[in-house]
């Protein structure tokens, strides 16, 4: 049974840290992409991050880029979001996502499975 669970999740202050994890399990991870979607009130699910388990290769929203890093622990099939100097606009519930032979991580039909979520609030 293919899962995925968040956590990490919480309330911080602007210009605060987070990191997300996401423990995968019941597939075979190798050539997975692991994704970082999130949602806000009122607002479609739009990629935050993504990273491909066999070669390593990452992408970034320009929104978050040069605050968050993605980045995976294969012995763990472990994925992270850490996330530095945080947002009032960064508030959302964060998903990750597993997708095989995923073409456009942007695209949320590529991925197959998802987590439950964890919430992520930025107080300004």
């Amino acid at each position: 049974q293919v899962k995925l669970v968040e956590s990490g999740g919480g309330s911080v202050q602007a210009g605060g840290s987070l990191r997300l994890s996401c423990a995968a399990s019941g597939f075979t991870f190798r050539y997975y992409c692991m994704g970082w979607f999130r949602q806000a009130p009122g607002k479609e699910r739009e990629g935050v991050a993504s990273i491909y388990r066999d070669n390593g290769r990452t992408w970034l929203v320009d929104s978050v880029a040069g605050r968050f890093t993605i980045s995976q622990d294969n012995a763990k099939n472990t994925v992270y979001l850490q996330m530095n100097s945080l947002k009032p606009e960064d508030t959302a519930i964060y998903y990750c996502a597993a997708g095989e032979y995923v073409a456009d991580t942007t695209v949320k039909s590529e991925y197959s499975y998802w987590g439950q979520g964890t919430q992520v609030t930025v107080n300004s």
